[in-house]
């Protein structure tokens, strides 16, 4: 896998966990009610890919330290 399918699949991952993480009780007793009300959002369809870009450059920012920590020792 080369290293933009792995970033991408990184991001889909991070998506996926928050989005679960944060809306577990809608996700689990009612769905498509909670999909079809995104819109309705503070920041609309937008906000979950703007958090997940966030936590992505929290993660990406920790994997560069420990890459460049581990390239030291």
């Amino acid at each position: 896998m080369n290293i933009l399918g792995r970033e991408i699949l990184i991001y889909i991952v991070i998506f996926f966990i928050l989005s679960f993480l944060i809306h577990y009780k809608a996700c689990i007793s009612h769905p498509i009610e909670h999909i079809k009300s995104i819109s309705a959002a503070p920041l609309g369809v937008f906000h979950p890919f703007l958090f997940t870009f966030i936590v992505y450059l929290v993660v990406l920012v920790i994997r560069v330290i420990v890459a460049f920590v581990k390239k030291r020792i």
